[in-house]
């Protein structure tokens, strides 16, 4: 509930009066627009006063007023609450609950009747404004009560506000003001232009000053006609003023069209020699006038000036006591004359227009200034004798002395402002002083007059030093040097970074003086190294960084592993440190990095008019890197080849290198598709599959150097580990590498105890969750390259997701860009055909193959006794009715098997590349001609989250329209839809993944099925997946589908299945294991 109340308004404000407004400002309908938020803990309002105010309201959970604003002139005076701010409270009271007034029907009234006055106020007369500002210094010279400022006011002709006051308090009540028989002033009749309402305004702003604060006594601020400006209002004023002529009335004299300028005022000013004394005469007929107590404004020459700092500083103390008490001129008495030249002249010639008298011109000495400092360096003190030199003269400023200036009829006109500039920093240093000469004993002083006012004075003075005191000389960044070299011998970055004449120790020290956050380091020769110049910090960031040791700095060089080369190179860059040269081998390796598209390698033949130009590059990336010994990612889009690249890579490597194993870690689902992928582009590359029982799979571990590829799974690994630990290999690979994104997880642990001589790893999705699945693929790929686990949190994890830091983000992206590499579809679309085929072999599970066995056996059993007995053209049913349930049995047992609790490999594997195929922003159409599988899948789909739509042989027509145009408008990210019902008729470019789960027949009609996407209108390259189980039926078809294309293409037709045309032998080959 909103705890507004009579007692509180009142409270609320500062006199009774602004509460009575308020209220009648609500009851009169003055309230245009009021709007909440859903908590109604904030409200914002307009209301009609003089002007359209915006009012904006605060409330906190208990109902209590927060805050109040308003937009309205006399708001940022008041202590207490305005009338606007009254009003829209009190409508604020009124409210319920939800918000709605309880007077909906006044509050609609008042609506319509403010509508009509809105459209009426756009025919209202515009007031003629015409300013008069009034300066008059009283006898007693008091500049702050100099100022007026008065109105006419009119249509056509023009009258005199009378009386201020009352014009104004009419004014903010709203009332008709009476000039005379011919003109009334009407709010509802007249308005005033947008200009002149800045004045009224200011002039309402002042009155509500006055009347609220009692800052003003109301007899001295309004005098009848006249409202009184105090300084800050002249000068309010005539900020508002600027742009705009207006007219004036200064010291009884009328200007016409003032207007005020921003420059200096050009002034004439003569001094004369009249025997003994000087005389002061502003060369001017014109009325020269401060016209504010600080000189910021002046009157002259029929415009008022608004002077820059300088000269109003300096001019308006001379111009009050010449001109204002002195009418115009000023004699200088001879005491003074010495005084003044030396003093006063320096200050003024700058801002006046100094035309000196000959006479005075021949008493005046002026020769420019030359200054001279000479330092020494006793024990730990330093010392300095500054000496002020004009021609013959020579001034010290620290001693009583007088100068040895003889000649007693001239007078030394000094550069005082020169002098006390040199002065003053030699003050700010703390120097002290003794017999003429400034010491100071303290070290952090003395570096910091060193460091920072000692290149000051050397702008303006002529510094000698001694011997000693050279010592204290400062060490820069041209004493810096230093090297960063590829040793190929060592595998190994090497880092050196010197400073003139310091050794290895002092330079550890300098580096810890740094972190105990001094400001300089004293080197043993006398001289300081300031710890603030940009390269040392540079440096000491990048050690920082390096982790680099106290131990290091004693070595010859600094060891930094090699895959610190991109970064070291990027920072040596960005930080401009062109003082760490970089010897040969070391611009190579970051040149090839960068563009290993230069790099001539050769394609392996077999592969190479298959390799699109993309693949050729990521061919080179994994050469490239390999090369040099690192690691990296291969994050290409769903589709693009990664699998086929890795292998163009790894026979390349045995036909450069030999034979030697290579170990490729992947889903258990893909395994035999890598099998398979081998034999189809490089079957030169011997294949080991890792498969079988404990003992089983030990015997094939053993005889892994007669092979040059191994395959196992994750699940396997895990098993196996304890039987790798002495085997290196040549590269170890991981397929669907965000199996090991947990970096605590077995899979992640088993992988990364394997030895080999290089890491890659292939996925889609290097990152799904977490940057730390980041981190773990890469403590895989080169551990310690994106830190340990903990620093790595410190410096990227919490910052960029906590933080939103935007620097951490962009370091990290330096770190991982050159081991990255991902295409997406959109990148390479000029490469890729309309549409990408894709055969992917599945292994089934181990429960999954013992039934597939047994029902094999029994069904070819009983299909050779129904043959045997029947004939083979009369025990067609009972042949396609045992192929169905073999090609069920591939698909998920739990079709026909009641409580099937067992998992599918094919349904594991769809898993994975339904996960990987909506994270890289693809969308999916399924086929499967069984419905009871495509139920299956939508429980699965179900529990991962997965938005699906589903249509089937049952789905009502009109409905099926609806699910198309909703999934091409996109609605749902897979859409699941059985063969037959779906194969025709349907225009799904919104997709562009397709994916058969099961093979059918006749291959036609999965071309039907796939051209559901692949149609006019597709804009994507569509990629098409034949999920096929390895081993089984679905194989065997998919072979005969390759091996008869011709005669399916030219013999069957629709409605027929290729297994209609299989002889006798084809098709018990069927059912062979």
């Amino acid at each position: 509930m909103l705890n507004i109340n009579e007692s509180i308004l009142l409270d609320r404000v500062d006199s009774y009066s602004t509460y009575i407004k308020g209220i009648r400002y609500y009851n009169e309908g003055r309230i245009i627009k009021l709007k909440s938020n859903a908590n109604l803990d904030y409200f914002e309002g307009i209301v009609r006063g003089n002007s359209k105010y915006t009012v904006a309201i605060k409330i906190s959970e208990k109902g209590e007023i927060v805050s109040t604003d308003c937009t309205c002139p006399a708001y940022k005076k008041y202590l207490g609450d305005c009338k606007h701010i009254v009003a829209i409270l009190q409508c604020i009271k009124d409210l319920d609950e939800e918000g709605k007034l309880f007077k909906k029907d006044e509050q609609s009234i008042s609506n319509i009747i403010d509508f009509y006055r809105q459209n009426y106020e756009i025919e209202k007369v515009y007031l003629n404004l015409e300013l008069n500002y009034e300066f008059n210094l009283s006898e007693h010279y008091n500049i702050e009560k100099a100022s007026y400022l008065n109105l006419r006011i009119g249509e056509d002709r023009l009258y005199v506000v009378k009386n201020m006051k009352n014009f104004l308090n009419a004014l903010e009540e709203e009332q008709d003001i009476e000039f005379g028989k011919h003109f009334v002033l009407s709010p509802y009749k007249h308005k005033f232009k947008e200009e002149d309402k800045e004045i009224i305004d200011f002039l309402m702003l002042l009155y509500e000053h006055n009347k609220t604060n009692n800052i003003y006594n109301s007899d001295n601020i309004f005098k009848s006609k006249n409202v009184l400006l105090k300084p800050f209002a002249v000068k309010r004023f005539f900020d508002l003023m600027k742009g705009r002529s207006f007219n004036a009335r200064i010291m009884d004299k009328n200007y016409n069209d003032i207007v005020i300028v921003e420059e200096a005022i050009p002034l004439d000013m003569d001094i004369q020699g009249n025997g003994e004394n000087l005389s002061l005469v502003f060369n001017t007929n014109d009325l020269l006038l401060p016209l504010t107590s600080d000189g910021e404004y002046f009157f002259g020459f029929n415009q008022i000036y608004k002077l820059p700092e300088n000269q109003r500083r300096k001019l308006a103390p001379l111009y009050n006591e010449i001109v204002v008490r002195g009418n115009g001129t000023l004699k200088v008495p001879d005491k003074y004359k010495e005084s003044f030249i030396s003093e006063v002249l320096p200050n003024i010639k700058n801002v006046v227009n100094l035309n000196i008298d000959d006479k005075v011109k021949e008493a005046i000495y002026n020769p420019e200034l030359k200054i001279e400092i000479y330092f020494d360096k006793q024990e730990d003190i330093i010392t300095g004798k500054i000496d002020f030199i004009y021609g013959d003269i020579t001034i010290n400023p620290f001693s009583s002395k007088e100068n040895d200036f003889v000649d007693k009829n001239k007078i030394l006109l000094r550069d005082i402002e020169k002098e006390r500039y040199i002065l003053s920093l030699l003050e700010k240093s703390e120097f002290k002083v003794r017999d003429g000469i400034v010491f100071m004993e303290e070290e952090a002083k003395i570096f910091d007059f060193i460091y920072n006012i000692l290149p000051k004075l050397q702008q303006y003075c002529d510094i000698y030093y001694s011997e000693n005191f050279k010592n204290l000389n400062l060490k820069n960044a041209s004493d810096f040097s230093g090297g960063i070299r590829l040793n190929e011998k060592l595998d190994m970055l090497e880092f050196d970074f010197q400073i003139d004449g310091i050794d290895e120790e002092e330079l550890y020290q300098v580096f810890k003086a740094l972190k105990e956050k001094k400001k300089y380091y004293r080197l043993k020769d006398g001289s300081f190294l300031p710890l603030d110049s940009r390269e040392i910090k540079d440096i000491d960031d990048m050690l920082n960084y390096l982790n680099v040791s106290k131990s290091d700095f004693k070595k010859e060089f600094i060891p930094i592993p090699k895959f610190r080369s991109m970064y070291l190179d990027r920072y040596l860059k960005e930080k401009r440190l062109n003082f760490i040269k970089q010897n040969v081998n070391f611009k190579k390796l970051i040149m090839d990095i960068n563009e290993p598209e230069d790099i001539e390698y050769e394609i392996p033949e077999e592969v190479k008019y298959i390799l699109r130009d993309y693949q050729k590059f990521g061919f080179k990336w994994l050469k490239t890197l390999s090369k040099y010994g690192f690691g990296g990612i291969l994050a290409d889009d769903m589709g693009l080849g990664k699998t086929l690249q890795v292998i163009a890579f790894l026979l390349s490597e045995k036909k450069e290198k030999g034979s030697f194993p290579s170990i490729v870690i992947v889903p258990t689902s893909l395994v035999y598709n890598w099998e398979s992928e081998i034999k189809k582009f490089a079957p030169d590359l011997k294949v080991l599959i890792i498969v079988g029982d404990k003992l089983e799979r030990n015997k094939l571990i053993e005889d892994i150097n007669n092979y040059d590829i191994v395959i196992t799974s994750y699940p396997l690994i895990r098993r196996d580990i304890e039987l790798y630990k002495d085997i290196n290999f040549r590269y170890c690979i991981l397929d669907e590498a965000q199996h090991i994104k947990n970096p605590n997880s077995l899979n992640a642990k088993s992988v990364k105890s394997i030895k080999a001589n290089n890491y890659f790893a292939l996925t889609g999705t290097p990152m799904e969750n977490s940057l730390m699945e980041l981190w773990s693929i890469f403590d895989f790929l080169m551990p310690g390259y994106l830190l340990s686990k903990k620093k790595f949190t410190e410096r990227y994890e919490k910052p960029i997701v906590r933080e939103q830091d935007s620097n951490a983000l962009k370091d990290l992206n330096i770190h991982i860009k050159p081991f990255i590499l991902r295409r997406v579809k959109k990148d390479v679309l000029k490469e890729l055909p309309d549409k990408i085929e894709q055969k992917i072999v599945v292994d089934m599970t181990k429960e999954q193959k013992k039934i597939y066995v047994a029902y094999l056996k029994s069904i070819k059993g009983e299909i050779e006794e129904e043959i045997s007995h029947k004939g083979f053209n009369k025990s067609q049913i009972k042949i396609l009715a045992g192929l169905t349930r073999l090609r069920q049995i591939c698909c998920h047992p739990g079709m026909f098997i009641e409580n099937y609790e067992g998992e599918s490999g094919k349904l594991s594997f769809l898993k994975e590349i339904l996960t990987d195929a909506i994270d890289g922003g693809h969308r999916i159409l399924l086929f499967s001609q069984f419905t009871s599988m495509l139920s299956i899948i939508k429980d699965m789909l179900d529990g991962e989250g997965i938005q699906y739509m589903y249509l089937d042989g049952s789905t009502d027509v009109m409905k099926r329209g609806k699910l198309v145009e909703d999934f091409n408008k996109g609605i749902g990210e897979v859409f699941l839809i059985s063969l037959r019902a779906g194969g025709t008729g349907l225009n799904l470019t919104g997709a562009d993944t397709v994916i058969h789960f099961d093979p059918w027949w006749n291959p036609a009609v999965e071309e039907q099925a796939t051209d559901r996407a692949h149609r006019i209108g597709q804009e994507n390259t569509v990629q098409v997946i034949k999920l096929i189980t390895k081993g089984t039926i679905e194989e065997k078809i998919f072979q005969l589908q390759e091996e008869k294309k011709e005669m399916i293409d030219r013999v069957i037709t629709e409605g027929e299945t290729l297994v209609s045309k299989l002889s006798e032998e084809e098709i018990l080959s069927l059912f062979k294991i």
